[in-house]
């Protein structure tokens, strides 16, 4: 199962490095290709389909695999988070998003803290749509306690993969180029031509890159090149979150991680009642 949080979009296969067609027909995957652009999909969307598919696949004596580097998304799956019971207010959002438009994130974040110190705490105060979401719900309910997350009642096992930093900066660049030379470029004229490129989905690495090179803003080997530097600053980001993961265990992914990830999981199900 994909716990991209772009890959949920139809269209974006390129860009988001969905698995292939042929992939699909040999494994079932979920959480892929579930609304079109255009769409609202928030991360109480994807806790249920996970939670759906997940008792689905254990009603059947199956394992599931969730994989992908939305870490909200993942801990929203397996320690959980109580998106059902927080209160929400449409006009609220929309306030605030306009004026996360025009006073930007760093305003918003001192207004949380001032307003709800306790829940800004817990708040990544970097990231745009946290803090309007901690926002609302502050305007509504100030600083109050936030219910107990309730994860997935099962089992789990948390393997995170590192590679050493160079070699893992090289493999960003290959695979930048390789999405390029895979077809990006038609990928993002075609998706520009039928949906508003201003779409919260086409936040995507790639895509804004790739529409500056066919508008002539940039070469192709710049567009590239700047789709390799924004997944490395992405990908510093996604180790820092991780790393607050006390449930993952590191795997050295920089050779073949498989053996290590064979005889974790054969230990895991080992141990199981």
């Amino acid at each position: 199962m994909s716990a991209d949080s772009r890959q949920v979009y139809r269209g974006l296969d390129i860009g988001t490095a969905k698995a292939t067609p042929d992939e699909r027909r040999r494994v079932v995957h979920h959480g892929i290709d579930l609304v079109d652009p255009d769409r609202p999909y928030s991360v109480a969307h994807f806790r249920a389909h996970a939670l759906g598919a997940l008792d689905a696949l254990g009603a059947r004596g199956g394992i599931g695999i969730l994989a992908g580097g939305t870490g909200f998304w993942l801990r929203a799956v397996t320690a959980g988070i109580d998106t059902e019971t927080l209160p929400s207010d449409a006009d609220i959002r929309a306030a605030l998003e306009a004026d996360l438009l025009r006073d930007g994130v760093e305003a918003l974040a001192h207004r949380l803290a001032t307003l709800a110190p306790s829940l800004a705490a817990r708040t990544d105060l970097r990231n745009p749509r946290r803090v309007v979401r901690a926002l609302e719900i502050a305007t509504i309910e100030g600083d109050a306690p936030l219910p107990e997350p309730a994860g997935y009642p099962g089992p789990v096992l948390g393997l995170q993969l590192v590679v050493e930093p160079a070699e893992h900066r090289r493999r960003i660049a290959a695979r930048a180029r390789a999405q390029f030379d895979a077809g990006l470029v038609d990928e993002a004229r075609a998706l520009r031509e039928r949906w508003d490129p201003a779409l919260r989905a086409f936040t995507a690495i790639g895509y804004h890159e790739s529409w500056a090179h066919l508008d002539g803003e940039l070469t192709l080997d710049e567009a590239i090149d700047l789709d390799a530097l924004r997944n490395v600053q992405f990908a510093k980001r996604q180790g820092t979150w991780f790393r607050r993961e006390p449930s993952l265990e590191v795997l050295d992914a920089t050779g073949d991680p498989a053996p290590a990830a064979r005889d974790r999981l054969s230990a895991f199900l080992g141990a199981l009642p």
